[in-house]
C-alpha cells in the first residue's frame, strides 16, 4: 500500500479517563447490583477523589454516600482517618474559599456516615 502511495490511519480508540471508569463503576453499583463487581482501583480512585467537585460530581456524590455505607475494614477506618485530619488542615488554615467549603461540607457528610 506504501508502494501505491495509499495512506493507512490508524484509528485510536479513546480510552475512558480514569474519573469516567469511577463514575460508570458507581453507576453500576447503583443501577446493576447484580451484573457489579467489586474493583479495587476503581474504589480507590473514588475514595481519593471524593471531595473533589470537578472528579466526582454531585450527582455521583449522592451515590457515592450509599456506596459508603457498605464500606467496611481498614477501608473504612483509613476513610475516617483521613477525612479527620483534612478537616483539621482546613479548620487550621485561615484562606477561606468556595471550593475549600464545598470538600469541607463532603467530608462532614462522609464523616457523620462512617463515624
Amino acid at each position: 500500500m506504501r508502494e501505491k502511495g495509499i495512506v493507512v490511519k490508524k484509528v485510536e480508540s479513546k480510552k475512558p479517563s480514569p474519573s469516567e471508569l469511577a463514575l460508570n463503576y458507581l453507576t453500576s453499583w447503583s443501577e446493576n447490583p447484580k451484573e457489579w463487581k467489586f474493583q479495587k482501583t476503581r474504589q480507590t480512585w473514588l475514595l481519593l477523589h471524593m471531595y473533589e467537585k470537578d472528579k466526582v460530581p454531585d450527582e455521583y456524590f449522592s451515590i457515592l454516600l450509599r456506596y459508603l455505607e457498605g464500606l467496611q475494614g481498614s477501608a473504612r477506618d483509613v476513610t475516617v482517618q483521613k477525612a479527620e485530619s483534612v478537616m483539621k488542615e482546613y479548620d487550621n488554615s485561615e484562606r477561606e474559599d468556595s471550593s475549600q467549603l464545598e470538600k469541607c461540607e463532603r467530608i462532614r457528610k462522609v464523616l457523620q456516615l462512617l463515624s
